[in-house]
C-alpha cells in the first residue's frame, strides 16, 4: 500500500497558470517580463559589484542595500524557469519536487527580504538618533550577525513548508493560481485535512512579515519623533530625505504581498486574472524598482554607477 502511495506521490503533476491568451500573443507577453528580469539582474548585479568595489560604500546603509538586492536576484532566478517557461515555451506543468523546492525558496527569499528591511528601518533610526556613534554602533561585525540570524530565522520558520506538503496525497483540481508555485496554493490541492498546515502557514506569516512590519512600525515612529525635536526646519527634512528610499521599497514589498495574502485567505471567489497579476507585481515589481529607487535618491550611489558604465 505504501508501495503505491509513494508512486501517486512521485507522479503528481501541477499545472501553473498565466495571463490568457491565444496564438502568437504568449511570445508579445514574455517580452515585459524579459525586460523586467534584466532590468532586475543587471540592475541588483551592478549594485553589489559597486558595493563590493567602492569602499567608500563599505557603510552600514550601503552593506544592507547589497542584502536586499541579493534577496532580490534570489526571488528573479527562482521564479525565471517557470514564468518564462510558460510564455516562450507553453510549458506549464511542474512536478511535486521542483514545485515544492521553488515555493521553498520562495517563502525562504521573501522572510529574509522581509527581515533586511527590518534592519534597513533600524539602520535609519540609529542614523537619525545617534549619528555620531552611527558607525561604531553598526560595524561590520554586527552587521554580519543581522544578516546570519536572518537566514537562520527565515530557515528555521520557512523549512518544514515543504516536508509538510510532501506528506499529502493529490487527488483535487491540480491547477494552480499562479505561475510558480505558493504553500498555500498547493496546499488547497490536496486531499487531507489541511487545518494544522493552514494555521502553521498562517503562524509563519505573522511571526515573519506580520511581527517585521510592526517592529518597522515602531522604528518610524521614534524616527518621526527624533526628528521633530530636531529644532531645524531644513536639518529635519534633510533626515527625513534618507528614509523616503527605504520607505519606497517598504510600499514595493509589503503592499501587493498583504493584498496576495488577504486574497489567498478570504477571497474565494476573486477573479483569478487579480491574482495572477498581483502575484506578479508581488514578486516582480520589487526586485526590478528596488535598485532604480536607490540609485535615483542616492546621489552617492548614482555618482558610481554612471562612473562604472562610462568606464
Amino acid at each position: 500500500m505504501s508501495a503505491v502511495n509513494d508512486t501517486k506521490l512521485k507522479s503528481v503533476i501541477f499545472l501553473l497558470s498565466g495571463l490568457p491568451s491565444h496564438g502568437d500573443a504568449h511570445l508579445w507577453i514574455s517580452v515585459p517580463f524579459c525586460f523586467m528580469y534584466v532590468i532586475s539582474i543587471l540592475g541588483n548585479s551592478v549594485i553589489l559589484f559597486i558595493v563590493k568595489t567602492d569602499r567608500s560604500l563599505h557603510e552600514p546603509m550601503y552593506i544592507f542595500l547589497s542584502m536586499l538586492a541579493v534577496t532580490d536576484l534570489g526571488i528573479s532566478i527562482t521564479t525565471i524557469p517557470t514564468i518564462m517557461g510558460i510564455y516562450l515555451f507553453n510549458s506549464r506543468e511542474i512536478s511535486l519536487d521542483a514545485c515544492l523546492a521553488q515555493l521553498f525558496f520562495i517563502h525562504l527569499l521573501q522572510c529574509i527580504q522581509s527581515s533586511v528591511l527590518l534592519l534597513m528601518a533600524f539602520d535609519r533610526f540609529i542614523a537619525i538618533y545617534n549619528p555620531l556613534r552611527y558607525a561604531s554602533i553598526l560595524n561590520l561585525s554586527r552587521i554580519a550577525k543581522m544578516g546570519v540570524v536572518a537566514v537562520l530565522r527565515a530557515m528555521v520558520i520557512k523549512l518544514p513548508l515543504p516536508f509538510l506538503l510532501k506528506q499529502f496525497q493529490y487527488c483535487r483540481a491540480n491547477v494552480l493560481s499562479h505561475s510558480y508555485c505558493l504553500h498555500r496554493e498547493v496546499m488547497k490541492m490536496a486531499c487531507s485535512d489541511i487545518t494544522v498546515n493552514s494555521i502553521f502557514g498562517l503562524f509563519t506569516k505573522l511571526i515573519t512579515m506580520g511581527l517585521d512590519s510592526l517592529l518597522i512600525f515602531l522604528s518610524y515612529v521614534m524616527i518621526l519623533k527624533t526628528v521633530l525635536s530636531i529644532a531645524s526646519y531644513k536639518e529635519s527634512l534633510r533626515a527625513l530625505n534618507t528614509c523616503v528610499s527605504h520607505l519606497c521599497a517598504l510600499l514595493l514589498f509589503f503592499i501587493p504581498e498583504i493584498s496576495l495574502s488577504l486574497i489567498h485567505r478570504f477571497g474565494e471567489g476573486s477573479d483569478p486574472l487579480l491574482q495572477i497579476l498581483l502575484g506578479y507585481i508581488s514578486l516582480l515589481l520589487p526586485p526590478m524598482m528596488n535598485p532604480i529607487v536607490y540609485s535615483v535618491k542616492s546621489k552617492h550611489l548614482r555618482v558610481r554607477i554612471i562612473r562604472v558604465f562610462i568606464k
